[in-house]
């Protein structure tokens, strides 16, 4: 089982600070007053293809975009990034409360070739309800999951290629179709710690995702699921999304970290805190018990730093140290059962160089990559390039810290 390496699409703005992002808006944190940030850089087009270029010349197999309130439309943006690369993928959010499964089903189809099979999805359920009020959904934390269950279901029938009846209680579908069903179907990807969650992974999804928990709590999540789904008479492949502060040594890479938190001052800790804590999210309340709000003894496990959950929400953990002492952590949540390893850092630039320079060589000599396969290798080339000719040298941005 080789280790498929992903990174992160920061379609709601990128900086050199964890507070760079509520810049343009406060994302859900209210402040009585926000300041300009220095460093902050805007999720338009044309930085977002310096990342893809980027994740795609390093070797990455795929960009997972978020989907919200506070960023991009994910399937827009993706699809517009197709254009500026040759091979790299799109691991798209979307949440399914606020679309049709049978158009869901046929957006995935067209995106398929449009980009000649680069895409993934990402189903969100939502675990706050606030944010899904204001997408017009209003069923409650359970109901969500229930619905998801449901909708998956739909989007496979409907892949079939032939007409497709369903009757549930969040659904009734009648002769639903894709008429030209996507080729590959892609691969599903969620997540949830809820128990409500678990039994829509065993029955749905191809790849279940868990935020950076430490080893032994994601062991046990991965016995959960992977039960629940032997039940199912299925498979389930493992997932992690995590932070990076990867340096060419541990001291190094430890003062960024320090930085990084001395740009955090306690009203913004105070703030994010007491609105995160309301959230509905089981997987978000575990995030946030890592750490309780103190800025102490953040590594929480070795190597792993829970300071980005200070005050963003989601994946709120780091792998902080050497390229050596990263990819030992890699190894190890590998050795668990994890695959897939969906990556970030501030900003999301420069570290992707850090990460795809430093730690995927470590990777590489410890034989957990694809050794058949170079960085740019997988997927049909496209515009009439030859297939080894590589997506485009990134444009470097001026600057950092």
């Amino acid at each position: 089982m080789s280790v498929h390496l992903h990174w992160f699409l920061p379609t709601g703005g990128d900086g050199r600070t964890l507070v760079d992002r509520h810049a343009y808006t406060d994302g859900g944190i209210r402040r009585d007053r926000i300041t300009p940030v220095s460093g902050v850089r805007a999720p338009d087009i044309e930085y977002l293809a310096q990342i893809v270029k980027a994740a795609e010349q390093l070797g990455f197999e795929a960009v997972l975009t978020p989907t919200g309130t506070w960023c991009e439309d994910a399937w827009l943006t993706t699809v517009a990034l197709t254009q500026v690369t040759e091979r790299l993928k799109f691991l798209v959010a979307f949440r399914p409360g606020v679309i049709s499964p049978v158009l869901a089903a046929q957006m995935a189809a067209t995106y398929q070739r449009i980009s000649r099979g680069r895409l993934l999805l990402n189903v969100v359920t939502g675990g706050d309800s606030t944010e899904q009020r204001r997408f017009g959904d209003s069923l409650d934390h359970d109901r969500r999951y229930a619905r998801t269950d449901e909708f998956l279901q739909v989007v496979r029938g409907v892949w079939g290629g032939k007409p497709f009846d369903f009757q549930g209680e969040h659904y009734q579908i009648e002769g639903g179709l894709t008429a030209l069903p996507p080729d590959p179907l892609p691969q599903i990807f969620f997540g949830g710690s809820s128990p409500a969650a678990g039994p829509v992974a065993a029955r749905n999804v191809d790849v279940y995702l868990t935020w950076g928990e430490p080893p032994e709590q994601v062991r046990q999540k991965i016995e959960w699921i992977r039960g629940l789904a032997e039940k199912e008479g299925r498979t389930v492949r493992f997932g992690i999304r995590l932070h990076t502060i990867s340096r060419d040594s541990s001291k190094e890479a430890w003062a960024t970290a320090g930085r990084l938190l001395d740009d955090l001052d306690p009203e913004t800790i105070a703030s994010a805190q007491q609105a995160l804590g309301k959230s509905e999210s089981v997987g978000q309340q575990r995030m946030l018990a890592l750490h309780g709000g103190s800025r102490d003894k953040l590594e929480i496990s070795p190597n792993l730093w829970a300071g980005v959950g200070l005050v963003r929400g989601g994946a709120g953990t780091a792998l902080v140290g050497s390229h050596a002492e990263v990819a030992d952590r890699i190894e190890e949540y590998h050795a668990l059962g994890v695959e897939h390893f969906v990556l970030s850092g501030y900003p999301h630039l420069e570290e992707a160089y850090w990460f795809g320079e430093g730690v995927r060589p470590e990777l590489a000599a410890r034989g957990l990559l694809d050794a058949g396969r170079p960085p740019l290798d997988g997927v049909p080339a496209a515009n009439g390039r030859p297939a080894s000719a590589p997506g485009g040298a990134p444009l470097l941005v001026a600057g950092g810290r």
